[in-house]
Formats: C-alpha cells, sequence, structure tokens
C-alpha cells in the first residue's frame, strides 16, 4: 500500500471519517481523500489490472478522490472552494504517491 497505517493520510483519513462534527479543513479532507484513493485504487488493479498509461491511473485517481471529497463535502459541509481546493489538494497527493511508487 502506498500509504502505511501509520501516515499523516491514514489518521486524516480516520479523523475525518470517524464521525466528528468538528470543521474539518482541505488540508486534512485532501490527506484522507488520496489514502481513501490509494485504497480504491489497489483493489481496482487487483481485479482489473493496471491501467493502458500513466494518463488512464491519474484520471483514474481523480475519479476516487474527488468522488471522497464530494462524500465528505456532503455529510460534513464544505463550501464550494473549501471542496474544490480539497479535490485540488488531494490528486496531487495520490498523484505524487502514484508516481513515486510506480503504480502505473
Amino acid at each position: 500500500m502506498w500509504f502505511t497505517h501509520d501516515s499523516e493520510e491514514s489518521k486524516a483519513h480516520s479523523e475525518v471519517t470517524g464521525g466528528h462534527s468538528a470543521k474539518l479543513s482541505h488540508e486534512l479532507i485532501a490527506a484522507a481523500a488520496s489514502y481513501e484513493a490509494a485504497k480504491a485504487y489497489e483493489k481496482h488493479i487487483q481485479k482489473n489490472g493496471k491501467p493502458a498509461n500513466h494518463a488512464k491511473a491519474v484520471e483514474l485517481l481523480a475519479g476516487l478522490t474527488g468522488a471522497f471529497v464530494d462524500r465528505i463535502a456532503e455529510t460534513k459541509g464544505m463550501d464550494a472552494l473549501e471542496k474544490e481546493k480539497a479535490k485540488h489538494a488531494a490528486h496531487e497527493r495520490a498523484k505524487s504517491s502514484l508516481e513515486k511508487h510506480g503504480e502505473f
């Protein structure tokens, strides 16, 4: 897995999905989204194999991070600007990890 269970992303994921009602920063949500996307990406490649190329892998990650941020925005409440900031930061964080680990 790209992120370990004691990584910043894993801790953020636990905090964001743990049912807390405190206001969450877009940075915290981005870290959680990148962790969630990494888990979903790994499940996807186990089931379907690796994407054909880097561009397809990045496109898949964009969808995975965006879906998580959208879900959190709806359940926890976020304004549109914070939501877009979180999506962008999450995508960049997940993309960087993807490239670092060569998972495409």
